[in-house]
């Protein structure tokens, strides 16, 4: 996104990928309308739309099944021109960044190229690399590191990565159930003390497409936690039935909550999960890492052409971290601790808060532009 965002703007940038090609990531695959609308100009949403699945309600249950509250993203009309989340996996987000930069404009695309360490000089940032070739190192003015959570150039830069991992590890499948049938929207969270439940359809490679089923799991034996027998013991416990489960995916990760002190430093910058990362619960992280991407490139696109001094870049700093801070965090941390709030008589009051909400059509959009990312953006946008 970034590449697209610079490259765009005509401005010659060179993307490194370690890995040997764009990869299978099974994890974010849901857009908020706020980030459909910031890449449109780009042309991505409208390749997005002919293959993803616009999802209008999301759901809040119990694990008994019932519902607790039903979310219109329809409501929201008139403050975004894509009023619904579009479900699509990342991994078929990728191949349209990718043909976008390669057919609309001059940045180059390395794979198989690791960036091993920094060296910051007053006007230019040594990036060292490995690849095909060996070590290699390339000078560039400006260097943004959007390298996931275990980020090489947040670390050569020394920047601390505030937060906590929490203790439990999320556990993912996929599944051609149909989990529609027992009156499933296409997005619901389940809430319970012992094993909440999160639910997304995906659209797989086209229609019926599968059911993304995601649980808490407190066992650190990865083969233990993917294997066979437990995987079908989960699934059934969530919903009992004669058949087994047909599973597609399974996978299992560790979980964080953790935000950079700064994402900048001289002539490096951060963005996404370098800067930032969050438990999955209302998908935000790969939303937040999107509006990282399209801020620093516009900030960095000003002072690029001249038109603005480098000071413009710690605007980008105080906008995002605010928002990494102040939204994503506690939204994701509200989520999850939402769903598995353990005392009966406080998860009563806060899933009939909801029911409450969720019955008033003013305070229903409000909630939604929350969740939507649409009021933070505007939050942030008011930054100086």
């Amino acid at each position: 996104m970034c590449a697209i965002a610079l490259g765009k703007q005509g401005i010659p940038v060179i993307v490194l990928e370690s890995e040997s090609g764009l990869t299978r990531d099974l994890r974010a695959g849901s857009f908020h309308p706020a980030t459909l609308d910031m890449m449109e100009p780009f042309g991505i949403t409208a390749r997005m739309e002919q293959e993803g699945i616009r999802v209008r309600y999301w759901q809040i249950r119990d694990r008994s099944g019932e519902l607790v509250a039903q979310f219109d993203l329809g409501l929201l009309e008139g403050e975004t021109r894509h009023p619904y989340r579009l479900h699509l996996e990342q991994h078929r987000l990728t191949p349209i960044q990718l043909e976008l930069i390669r057919q609309g404009t001059a940045a180059e695309v390395h794979f198989g190229y690791s960036v091993t360490g920094l060296e910051a000089r007053d006007d230019r940032v040594l990036v060292h690399i490995s690849g095909h070739d060996g070590p290699a190192m390339i000078e560039a003015s400006w260097v943004i590191g959007a390298d996931g959570g275990r980020s090489t150039v947040r670390k050569s830069l020394g920047i601390e990565f505030e937060g906590f991992t929490w203790p439990e590890q999320f556990l993912v499948v996929s599944t051609s159930y149909d989990f529609a049938q027992h009156g499933f929207a296409m997005n619901v969270y389940i809430a319970d003390p012992v094993e909440w439940v999160a639910l997304f359809k995906m659209p797989n490679s086209g229609p019926p497409g599968l059911w993304r089923v995601v649980f808490p799991t407190a066992d650190r034996d990865d083969a233990a936690t993917l294997s066979a027998e437990n995987v079908e013991r989960r699934m059934q416990g969530f919903i009992a039935r004669r058949a087994s489960y047909e599973v597609r995916y399974k996978s299992v990760y560790r979980v964080h909550q953790r935000v950079c002190k700064t994402f900048r430093s001289g002539r490096v910058l951060l963005a996404g999960d370098a800067a930032h990362v969050n438990n999955p619960l209302g998908a935000f992280g790969l939303n937040s890492g999107i509006h990282d991407a399209i801020s620093v490139a516009e900030k960095l696109g000003r002072v690029w052409r001249g038109e603005a001094d480098e000071s413009l870049l710690d605007l980008y700093v105080r906008q995002r971290r605010m928002a990494a801070v102040e939204q994503v965090e506690r939204m994701s941390i509200r989520n999850k601790r939402q769903l598995e709030e353990r005392d009966p008589a406080v998860q009563r009051r806060r899933l009939q808060e909801l029911m409450a909400i969720a019955q008033d059509p003013v305070r229903a959009r409000d909630h939604l532009l929350e969740t939507s990312m649409i009021t933070g953006l505007r939050q942030s946008g008011q930054i100086r």
